[in-house]
C-alpha cells in the first residue's frame, strides 16, 4: 500500500474522550478504497468504483433522528414527530459510551468543510469507524487544501460508529440506531447504522437551523445549475423526483445536486462537495453524466455486482434505494466554485403516481408558497409494505425530515426572495401520465427535459388565457404548447382518455392536499391559502 506520509499528521482524539486509537487521518480516496478491499468490506467494480453494503439500514431512519433540547433549541425548534427532543444528560452519557467504544480502535478521521460560499464556510471533523464511511465524507464534503488543513479548527464534530448499538431502555433512544444533534455541544452522534446518508443529512439539518436563524440565509433541499447567461435555476424535489438527473445538464454548469443556500444578496451556494445519486435502473443512455461519474473514487452502496464485476442497476434485491456518491469534479460541466447568482427559475419536482398533475404548470406566488409548504410527491405500490396503490406523500419544504424550524418559516423566506428577485416558479410532474401507476406510464425523460429547456430558453410568456389552460381542479396554469412535446402530453386529462376516472382521481388527490395543509392553515397568510386547489 502506498505511503500516507504526505497526507497525514499527528492528531489527538483524547479531547473527545477517545483514547489509544490508531488514527488514519485525511487518507486519500485511493488508499481508503484499497483498505476496504483488503478488509473484505468492498469490491472493485469494472468501472473502478468501490461497491459496499451498508448493512441492516439501507436508508435513513427518520424516527431515530433526535435533537437535544437545551436553552438554545427549546423555543426555536419545531418539536414533534420530525424533530424529536432528546434529553441533554442522556446525550452526554451516550457520547461517553460511544467514545469508549471508539477507543483502542483503528479510526478514520477527516476534516472537511460545508458551504462553498467563503462567508458561510463551516469546518466539520468526522470520526468514522469504517474506511468506506470516510470515503463518503471525502466525496460529499468540501475538500480543504493543505494550507487550510494546517490551521483547521472544526466548528462541528461528527462521531460515526455503525457498530455501536444503543440500549434504548438505558440510553433513551427508540431502538439501537440513532442520529442525535446537539447544537449546544456542536456534536452529532450517529450509531447503529451504516447508511452514509445519515452523515450528510445530519450536517444539512444543522445548516437548516443555523443559516436562517443566524445568517439570514434560506437553506434549500434542491439542486442548482447555471447557464451561459449567468442565470441560476433551482430544482426542489424529494428523493426519486429527478433533482440530480435534471440538474445534470450538458448545456449548463452544475452548482450542486442536493443542498444549497440562498443568501440575502441573491447568491446561491452549494453546501457540499459531491453528489449522492440514486442508481436504480441507471443507464448511460438516459443519464450519461451520472453513469460516467461512477469511476475510481466513486462509492456505490447496496448494488449487486456479478462475478465479472459488473453492476446490475436494475437489481433491487438489497434495496430499491441503491446509491452512489462521488466528488462533484467527476461531473465534467461544473461551476467553480459551486456558487451562482441571479436565480431566475425555480422548479418544484414531483413524481405524481396518480398521474393527474400536469407535466408542467406555472405557479402564482401564492401557489408557489402553498406547494412549497406541501412538498408533494407520491409513493408507488410495492415500495413499502402495505402500499398497494399510489399513496400521497407530503414533506414540507421538500425536506421536512431535515428542517428543525416550522415549515412556514422557510416558506416565508422563500416567498420574500421570490418576490424580490422576480423568479418564476414551475411545478414539474416527473411521475405518471395516461393513468395512475400500474395503468399509465412514467413521463418520458426527454419530454421533461424539453419542458425545462423551454422554460430556460424563455419559450413561455406570462400567464394568459391564450397560451395557458387553467386546471379546473388544481387551479394551476398549464402551457398549451411546448417545443419538442406533443400537445396532448401537456394535458393529463387527454392522456387518460377517460374523463370520469381522471377527474375522480384528481379530486381525490386535491382533497389529500387540503387535508395535509390543515395543520399549516393557522400559520398561513391569505395569499398562501388562495394558492390551494379550488376543488377537492
Amino acid at each position: 500500500m502506498a505511503s500516507t506520509a504526505l497526507f497525514t499528521k499527528t492528531i489527538a482524539m483524547t479531547q473527545y474522550g477517545i483514547k489509544n486509537a490508531t488514527i488514519h487521518y485525511q487518507l486519500p480516496p485511493e488508499e481508503l478504497h484499497q483498505i476496504c478491499v483488503l478488509l473484505g468490506q468492498g469490491t472493485t467494480t469494472d468501472s473502478g468504483a468501490l461497491a459496499i453494503e451498508t448493512g441492516k439500514f439501507t436508508g435513513r431512519s427518520p424516527k431515530d433522528r433526535f435533537i437535544v433540547i437545551d436553552e438554545y433549541t427549546r423555543d426555536k425548534v419545531w418539536w414533534g414527530a420530525i424533530n424529536i427532543p432528546f434529553d441533554k444528560a442522556k446525550f452526554y452519557r451516550l457520547k461517553e459510551k460511544m467514545t469508549t467504544y471508539l477507543s483502542d480502535r483503528k479510526l478514520y478521521v477527516r476534516d472537511a468543510f460545508a458551504c462553498a460560499d467563503e462567508r458561510y464556510k463551516m469546518g466539520v471533523r468526522v470520526v468514522n469507524e469504517f474506511p468506506w464511511s470516510n470515503l463518503f465524507v471525502y466525496n460529499m464534503f468540501l475538500r480543504p487544501s493543505e494550507d487550510e488543513l494546517e490551521n483547521f479548527k472544526e466548528d462541528w464534530l461528527v462521531l460515526n460508529a455503525p457498530g455501536f448499538k444503543a440500549d434504548p431502555e438505558i440510553d433513551g433512544t427508540r431502538q439501537e440506531n440513532f442520529a442525535i444533534i446537539s447544537f449546544e455541544e456542536k456534536t452529532i452522534l450517529i450509531g447503529g447504522t451504516g447508511y452514509t446518508g445519515e452523515i450528510k443529512k445530519s450536517i444539512f439539518s444543522v445548516l437548516n437551523f443555523v443559516l436562517p436563524t443566524e445568517k439570514n440565509t434560506l437553506p434549500m433541499h434542491c439542486s442548482a445549475n447555471v447557464g451561459e447567461d449567468d442565470q441560476t435555476a433551482i430544482f426542489f424535489g424529494l428523493s426519486g423526483t429527478g433533482k440530480t438527473t435534471l440538474s445534470a445538464d450538458p448545456n449548463r454548469k452544475l452548482i450542486g445536486d442536493d443542498e444549497h443556500g440562498w443568501t440575502a444578496d441573491d447568491t446561491i451556494f452549494n453546501f457540499e462537495g459531491g453528489c449522492y445519486a440514486k442508481v436504480i435502473n441507471l443507464s448511460e443512455a438516459q443519464e450519461p453524466d451520472i453513469f460516467n461519474a461512477i469511476k475510481r473514487g466513486a462509492l456505490l452502496e447496496n448494488v449487486i455486482v456479478d462475478h465479472q464485476k459488473q453492476v446490475d442497476y436494475s437489481n433491487t434485491s438489497i434495496t430499491p434505494n441503491t446509491r452512489v456518491s462521488y466528488p462533484i469534479h467527476h461531473i465534467e460541466n461544473i461551476q467553480k466554485p459551486s456558487v451562482g447568482n441571479n436565480p431566475k427559475h425555480i422548479f418544484f419536482l414531483t413524481a405524481d403516481a396518480f398521474g393527474v398533475l400536469p407535466p408542467i404548470s406555472k405557479l402564482t406566488p401564492g401557489q408557489a408558497a402553498y406547494h412549497f409548504i406541501s412538498g408533494y410527491t407520491a409513493k408507488v405500490a410495492g415500495t413499502e409494505a402495505g402500499v398497494n396503490e399510489p399513496a400521497p406523500s407530503f414533506s414540507a419544504c421538500f425536506g421536512a425530515p431535515f428542517m428543525p424550524l416550522h415549515p412556514t418559516h422557510y416558506a416565508e423566506m422563500l416567498s420574500a426572495k421570490m418576490k424580490k428577485s422576480g423568479v418564476n416558479v414551475w411545478l414539474i410532474n416527473t411521475g405518471w401520465t395516461g393513468g395512475p401507476y400500474g395503468i399509465g406510464k412514467r413521463m418520458e425523460l426527454k419530454y421533461t427535459r424539453a419542458m425545462i429547456n423551454a422554460v430556460l430558453n424563455d419559450a413561455f410568456g406570462p400567464i394568459n388565457h391564450e397560451d395557458y389552460h387553467t386546471h379546473s381542479v388544481f387551479g394551476v396554469a398549464q402551457p398549451r404548447t411546448c417545443p419538442g412535446v406533443p400537445d396532448e402530453v401537456l394535458s393529463p386529462r387527454q392522456t387518460w382518455g377517460n374523463d370520469e376516472a381522471y377527474y375522480a382521481t384528481a379530486h381525490k388527490l386535491a382533497s389529500s392536499f387540503k387535508e395535509n395543509f390543515k395543520k399549516f392553515e393557522a400559520y398561513a397568510n391569505e395569499e398562501i391559502l388562495e394558492g390551494q386547489p379550488p376543488l377537492g
